[in-house]
């Protein structure tokens, strides 16, 4: 069983609140950290019928009978249980560590939290193992550096690579999911990522939105792995799936609150620059869109038309994975111009902004380098990284550090 590195920042969400909220994509393995909890905790599972009705028999009961140390997997699924747990967190409000919920399907799950627990929670975010996890390693010193504002000096000194190439290779094409992950069958490995999409469709979607088009909603999830680190034009989407402007921005949201796409607005705060207002997105996860861009040999990425979206999208995601489970709040946006400057990922944090270039060659081209330090002398910014395949990390310019993705 692979640690996770998020094991440490719910353990102290606990000590201070009364419930957690863990929210994350199906099969990324929720159940398995709930399963790891210290101490002697009940586990129910509103997806088993046993459970379901145990609980929902009468909720108030419920919670009088097991009063603390209660999981709950899928709590979405049952709405009708928050009133009654914001009555039982309230008869002990002092009391921590009480309760642990999940629930692969935010938009349902975080309304009924904001509704009926706030200020009685809180939320945490579980993805698929990130890069740093997928090989047993603990967060990289990069992310802790960063919450602490050090100099890029600091990271200069401090960051070093602890990945060979053929891991973060093996790790792109595959992807984060934990099962396929640690299969070493690579039949079943694309089986697993190829039957999952019906998992997600038929567990999370079906019941949620029982009124959506399935049909159209299965071809926006395959168009998006075409569109994944490309800037989103909402008429092209509805044009091509035959729907209204609206219900095209729906579908996004859907899929970005289930956690299979990343919706990334674009930064919008530069008051002397001529901005590209439309957002951007990417599949959260590679293995998953290497399936839908049927590429079933690692070989075939070097030549694909998508090679640089991919690669993209998998390093935004590790960073963001790893922000989230060192629990370091951020907002992510993407920045571009009617000029053509571009910058992949700007973070912004009480760590200040941080604009992020992403490249996966092994030098940064001039134009990167200009982007960048255009935005770092508009915003003031303490510095900027490229992200690339760089042997080691060096300073490019006074503030631009180059750092390897092996570093992460």
């Amino acid at each position: 069983m692979i640690a996770r590195n998020i094991e440490s920042h719910l353990h102290t969400l606990l000590s201070h609140f009364p419930c957690v909220a863990i929210t994350g994509v199906r099969q990324c393995g929720k159940t398995t950290l709930l399963n790891k909890l210290p101490g002697d905790w009940q586990h129910f599972d509103m997806e088993n019928g046993t459970d379901r009705q145990q609980i929902l028999a009468d909720t108030d009961l419920f919670f009088r009978l097991h009063p603390e140390k209660i999981t709950i997997d899928e709590a979405q699924r049952a709405p009708e249980l928050f009133p009654a747990l914001r009555v039982a967190i309230d008869r002990k409000r002092s009391q921590k560590g009480r309760f642990v919920l999940t629930g692969s399907s935010s938009p349902e799950l975080i309304r009924n939290l904001s509704e009926s627990l706030a200020g009685r929670i809180a939320t945490i975010k579980l993805s698929p193992f990130s890069l740093a996890e997928a090989w047993q390693l603990p967060p990289a010193p990069i992310y802790s550096l960063i919450a602490q504002r050090s100099k890029p000096t600091e990271l200069l000194a401090t960051v070093k690579p602890r990945l060979t190439l053929a891991q973060i290779q093996s790790y792109w094409f595959q992807g984060g999911y934990p099962e396929p992950w640690l299969s070493n069958d690579d039949s079943f490995r694309q089986l697993w990522h190829r039957h999952y999409l019906d998992t997600y469709m038929y567990q999370d979607i079906a019941p949620l939105f029982p009124n959506l088009n399935q049909d159209r909603y299965r071809q926006l999830i395959q168009m998006l792995s075409h569109l994944s680190g490309s800037i989103l034009n909402y008429a092209d989407i509805a044009r091509t799936l035959g729907v209204s402007q609206p219900t095209a921005r729906d579908y996004l949201h859907i899929a970005h609150h289930t956690f299979i796409w990343r919706h990334l607005p674009a930064w919008s705060q530069s008051k002397h620059k001529q901005l590209v207002k439309h957002p951007k997105g990417y599949l959260r996860d590679s293995g998953l869109l290497h399936r839908l861009l049927h590429l079933n040999e690692g070989s075939m990425l070097a030549t694909h038309p998508q090679l640089g979206h991919s690669w993209e999208g998998m390093i935004i995601e590790n960073l963001l994975r790893n922000l989230d489970q060192m629990g370091i709040p951020y907002q992510a946006y993407h920045y571009r111009t009617r000029g053509g400057a571009e910058i992949d990922l700007i973070l912004e944090g009480d760590f200040g902004l941080l604009p992020v270039e992403i490249k996966y060659t092994q030098k940064a081209d001039k134009r990167s380098l200009r982007s960048l330090n255009e935005f770092i002398k508009t915003h003031d910014c303490p510095y900027g990284l490229i992200i690339n395949n760089e042997e080691k990390p060096r300073m490019l310019d006074e503030r631009i550090l180059s750092v390897p993705a092996a570093c992460l």
